[in-house]
């Protein structure tokens, strides 16, 4: 497992924060930074959800079920207050956000976990909440979203995380990842452009990509062939009656 470059990083040690240009993890609340809305708490729930509650979506999380429902409630309480998820979404956060960001975990090698434009912790919070041994590093840009991952990871108890306000390729200094991951932040050339300084010798890259993803491939082919990287695409499986999802893996050739 790869380490962090900087030691006072504190991974894996509880919830804790880092300034991307400091490059130094700090403990303690932070103010939220949110701009929140009046919005009826009974329409901020679960409740309309059809896979809430649902014994296929416990059995598929198996242990981990409890750390990721908790993550699923307070999404839905926050998520709309703070501009993390549309009220549409409610019905679907399971599908959509959940189990879709779960799909990531069977393409996973081992080691520290750096989740980029983490946003509202997807996949990266789901991920830290399936493996709690595992180090994970949100990283994310906006100061009211690390805020809100902040603060999500201390609530829901889910102690494994590390949050840095940064761009990924501002933030060489502070982390040096087995893994990265992103979902809805870029194309894959960017994306690779971006995170390839983050990643280590043996690292890898999977993204939660769409249908367009063999098309995302076949125009970064130039950008892989510069990094050493080759792609492949994977159609991952959650429970039944759900969509499989579509995932990027970049592997060193």
């Amino acid at each position: 497992m790869t380490a962090p470059k900087h030691s006072d990083e504190n991974v894996g040690d509880g919830p804790s924060r880092a300034d991307g240009g400091r490059g130094r993890a700090v403990s303690g609340t932070p103010s939220s930074g949110s701009d929140v809305e009046d919005v009826e708490p009974a329409l901020r729930t679960l409740a309309g959800d059809p896979l809430n509650g649902s014994p296929e979506v416990e059995a598929f999380f198996g242990d981990s079920y409890d750390r990721v429902r908790i993550f699923a409630e307070l999404l839905a309480d926050q998520g709309i207050l703070r501009g993390l998820i549309g009220p549409r979404e409610l019905t679907r956060v399971w599908e959509r956000h959940i189990l879709n960001s779960a799909a990531l975990e069977p393409f996973l090698p081992e080691g520290l976990l750096a989740d980029v434009g983490s946003g509202a912790g997807l996949p990266g919070m789901v991920l830290a909440a399936m493996d709690p041994n595992r180090p994970v590093v949100l990283i994310e840009p906006m100061e009211r979203r690390t805020a809100w991952l902040f603060e999500a990871a201390e609530a829901t108890g889910i102690n494994n995380v590390t949050v840095v306000r940064g761009r990924a390729e501002e933030v060489t200094e502070v982390v040096e990842a087995d893994v990265i991951t992103a979902r809805a932040v870029a194309s894959i050339d960017k994306l690779v452009k971006w995170c390839a300084p983050l990643l280590a010798p043996t690292g890898q890259m999977v993204f939660l990509k769409g249908r367009s993803a063999p098309e995302e491939l076949e125009r970064a082919k130039y950008v892989l062939r510069k990094h050493g990287l080759q792609g492949a695409v994977h159609s991952a499986p959650s429970i039944a009656g759900v969509d499989a999802t579509t995932v990027v893996t970049l592997t060193r050739s």
